[in-house]
């Protein structure tokens, strides 16, 4: 079942303590789009002009290297909302968005949002909230690249997918996720990753199948960490 806009917005951490008029406002902006699997929603450079919700499907955020190589930054679901950086300065988009599945949004433009932000104060206090949440996300990666280890890398980003991402299953939580898109996410190569997810699956932590992994130790991986 898809969720409304609205539903979206309110299952939204960060947006779901607006007064319900509030709400009701913004909600009243979106306009719902349907985005095919593999397309891509928006490029780095684009017009910064809407913020977007997602409905249901997963969107993919990945941000290119000068020398053309494309990182995987996030992975995004039902309730999660991007865009706000370039909707919010209003300059050219910072990261690209593609679909990885059937995705259906729904798109606010700046220009109605901004407006509805000039008679609600509260709302332009949830938008500084998201926009120093992403700031904290982007200080973290950078800590991440710069202090830890591959295996605690990978292990980081397995623990977080779990808890935002994962479906429990017999055993463990799953993830549905290749091996070359966790390569992509750590900018490392799929051998690399596939051979420390076999290490971890002869200690029983990780089960590795075609276009998924299980985590069937979160507290192991989170071990390594640290």
């Amino acid at each position: 079942m898809t969720l409304t806009a609205r539903a979206v917005l309110k299952a939204n951490r960060l947006f779901r303590d607006l007064p319900d008029p509030t709400l009701d406002q913004l909600a009243g902006l979106a306009v719902r789009r349907s985005v095919k699997r593999g397309q891509r929603i928006f490029a780095e450079g684009d017009p910064g002009d809407s913020l977007m919700g997602l409905i249901s499907g997963q969107v993919r955020i990945s941000a290119t290297t000068p020398a053309g190589q494309e990182v995987f930054l996030n992975l995004l679901e039902s309730g999660d909302s991007f865009g706000e950086i370039a909707v919010l300065d209003g300059n050219a988009r910072t990261a690209n968005a593609e679909a990885v599945t059937d995705v259906e949004l729904f798109v606010v433009r700046r220009v109605d949002l901004m407006a509805l932000v000039g008679r609600e104060p509260r709302l332009a206090a949830q938008l500084i909230a998201l926009l120093c949440k992403r700031l904290r996300w982007t200080s973290d990666l950078i800590e991440e690249s710069a202090f830890l280890s591959l295996p605690a890398r990978l292990a980081r980003r397995l623990v977080k997918m779990a808890e935002d991402h994962g479906s429990t299953v017999a055993g463990g939580i799953e993830l549905r996720i290749s091996q070359a898109e966790l390569a992509g996410f750590l900018s490392v190569s799929r051998q690399v990753v596939n051979q420390q997810l076999q290490a971890w699956r002869k200690k029983g932590w990780v089960e590795v199948g075609r276009g998924r992994v299980v985590v069937r130790d979160v507290k192991g991986l989170a071990g390594i960490v640290g």
